[in-house]
């Protein structure tokens, strides 16, 4: 099923209404999509270079868009749902403690999703779930995403095809160490 969803998804980067689909991909992966718009931007900016940084701004546009709608789900579906069933269970102070620590490493959580492989849409909906403020969600959003989507576009604009295969195979590790070096510099620099 992954294997057909990824296929469908590549099929529409040669589309004429490319840039508003990859738009589409870029809000919906956000929230409840499982397929990652690098798939369909990567091919998009192969295509056309000079567009780059157009094509990147507009999946981070979205895609922070859409992880606004999947804070939506989090803090609507808790409501409804989540909080009745945890109070039935005499659970709801437990929800509490979880959800206090979840937004002191908020900001953390945030970046750490945007920007590596770990699946945005988890902490856009945890994010809105435990009430993380709205400022600290969007600002961090679009920091992680714009970063992610203008480093692609920069080294595929750069560099072209060759970089492609690199890119695909490594893209998840690249920003895992991006991220480990970020967060190990500043708790250097808070010892420090």
């Amino acid at each position: 099923m992954l294997r057909g969803l990824y296929d469908w998804t590549m099929s529409l980067a040669g589309h004429r209404h490319a840039l508003w689909v990859l738009a589409a991909v870029s809000f919906v992966e956000s929230s409840v999509f499982p397929i990652p718009p690098d798939v369909l931007m990567i091919p998009m900016i192969l295509a056309a270079p000079h567009r780059a940084f157009l094509i990147a701004g507009v999946c981070t546009l979205a895609s922070v868009l859409g992880g606004i709608a999947g804070y939506g789900i989090g803090h609507f579906f808790y409501e409804q749902i989540g909080a009745p069933v945890l109070e039935s269970l005499g659970k709801a102070d437990s929800m509490a403690e979880f959800n206090q620590r979840f937004n002191d490493v908020g900001f953390w959580a945030v970046l750490v999703a945007g920007l590596t492989p770990f699946p945005y849409k988890v902490i856009t909906i945890m994010s809105g779930w435990t009430a993380m403020p709205m400022a600290t969600f969007i600002v961090t959003s679009i920091l992680a995403r714009g970063l992610r989507f203008f480093i692609v576009a920069w080294l595929l604009w750069k560099f072209g095809a060759p970089i492609r295969d690199f890119i695909e195979r490594r893209l998840g590790l690249m920003f895992t160490a991006f991220v480990a070096l970020l967060i190990g510099g500043f708790l250097v620099l808070r010892v420090l």
